[in-house]
């Protein structure tokens, strides 16, 4: 995430020491996108993961039937 906002927000050759208003901009805005798509990824990997551990256990529960 550092690497890849970084990229994007800041130019290659800095002119001065400190952000300016449109880099530290762009940089909260990509952080707080990949730190949004981090947590959906989260949720839909939780989501999968329940439903698999359903699935075993009802494959579990009709093989021992």
């Amino acid at each position: 995430m550092t690497r890849s906002c970084h990229r994007k927000c800041v130019p290659p050759r800095h002119k001065e020491p400190e952000l300016s208003k449109g880099e530290s901009v762009c940089l909260d805005r990509c952080v707080a996108k990949y730190l949004e798509v981090h947590e959906r990824l989260g949720r839909k990997l939780t989501e999968l993961s329940v439903q698999d551990e359903e699935l075993l256990r009802r494959v579990q529960q009709g093989a021992s039937a």
